[in-house]
């Protein structure tokens, strides 16, 4: 894939990919097989050019509805949680079988709100799907609507690939659309509508050009790219909205297609670091040997090992100080372990854990990922 002026996939590793269901479904309800092989083929390229993607993808409503026969404008909440979970395990397989002609695995991923909200969820989903990305398989996202009611779903996927860019610390999130990009005015109606190439910030004028969607399929709409870019940009991801209305479109969008990108200030790794030096809150301290600290200035993960003593009262996901012998703050990061777990494993070794708790644990206190130092300025 060629390098484009105004975005460049190549620079960007792990990429988050959302697809709506005007780009998926047709008009007849029905997957439309011959554009998803065409992604599937741009995804296949990236991942054997060592790119780690995840899909966030739209659709199962609007299959399931077709599959079930229900009228999406009458339907009530029950209705299109059981189109949903119709829809669901046809859309799961038709990417299981593009994806497979190219040797590459699937994996299905359902997420609400709360998921990605609550500091737990948040890190188990993390987990999952950082594991998913070290076998090389393809998490394939979509929210949970079989399962979420209106006070605990996002409603339309722009958002939801957002926030998992954010949990997954994606390098950049690129929303497919059927248009491609964000105009002055809506492009449809107003033969003056001029195209943004670039958003190096999203303020009240860039906002009011976002527009309502033309497609009578999806529920987002240009707004809520607008959204989910303030989202992933202020966590240190670009966002990129671009055509998907054609074959290959990834493909298109690295050859140079015409887009609008809103640049990210800072690496997601920086910028969560940020975030973690900034908590007011925090609940609990870990106090380390000289071993862990030079652990962890040379950029490892803090292990039970290192854990001297433990203090305070604190839940996985929770902030807890780290301290060095001396009994100095050296920075901060998120427990892997309560307050009470962690105070069994003080000074266990890894291979120890499972004998120590009872089940097979994590094998760090605070990964690399989730820690901040303060001194040396090394953060993982």
């Amino acid at each position: 894939m060629s390098r484009p002026a105004g975005f460049s996939i190549e620079a960007h590793r792990r990429l988050v990919v959302k697809v709506g269901s005007s780009l998926l479904v047709g008009r007849d309800g029905l997957i439309d097989t011959a554009w998803l092989r065409g992604l599937a083929d741009d995804i296949a390229l990236l991942h054997g050019g060592g790119h780690e993607l995840l899909v966030v993808s739209s659709g199962s409503i609007a299959i399931g509805s077709n599959v079930l026969g229900i009228d999406k404008r009458r339907a009530r909440l029950e209705d299109l949680q059981a189109a949903a979970a119709a829809g669901q395990v046809r859309l799961a397989h038709a990417y299981q079988d593009a994806l497979g002609v190219h040797g590459i695995d699937a994996a299905q991923i359902l997420l609400t709100l709360e998921d990605t909200e609550n500091r737990r969820r948040f890190l188990n989903a993390r987990g999952t799907l950082g594991r998913l990305l070290e076998h090389r398989a393809v998490p394939v996202i979509n929210e949970n609507d079989t399962v979420a009611t209106e006070e605990i779903r996002y409603g339309d996927n722009d958002r939801l690939a957002a926030r998992v860019a954010q949990l997954v610390m994606a390098d950049a999130l690129i929303l497919l659309s059927d248009v491609d990009g964000l105009y002055s005015a809506d492009p449809a109606s107003n033969s003056e509508a001029g195209h943004i190439a670039e958003v190096a910030v999203i303020d009240a004028a860039v906002v009011a050009m976002a527009g309502e969607t033309r497609s009578d399929i999806g529920s987002g709409g240009m707004a809520t790219k607008v959204q989910a870019a303030r989202i992933a940009t202020h966590a240190g991801c670009s966002t990129v909205i671009s055509s998907g209305a054609i074959d290959r479109p990834l493909h298109a969008l690295a050859a140079g297609g015409r887009c609008t990108v809103f640049r990210a200030k800072g690496t997601p790794a920086a910028r969560r670091k940020q975030w973690l030096a900034g908590v007011l809150e925090v609940r609990g301290e870990l106090s380390l040997d000289q071993g862990a600290v030079a652990a962890l200035e040379a950029g490892n993960s803090l292990l039970p090992v290192g854990v001297v003593r433990v203090a305070g009262s604190f839940r996985r996901g929770d902030v807890v100080t780290l301290l060095d012998p001396a009994g100095r703050e050296i920075g901060r990061g998120l427990a892997e372990y309560s307050d009470e777990e962690a105070g069994r494993l003080t000074g266990c070794r890894s291979e120890q854990i499972e004998k120590k708790l009872g089940y097979r644990g994590r094998s760090v206190m605070v990964h690399r990922d989730d820690l901040v130092l303060f001194e040396s300025g090394v953060a993982g």
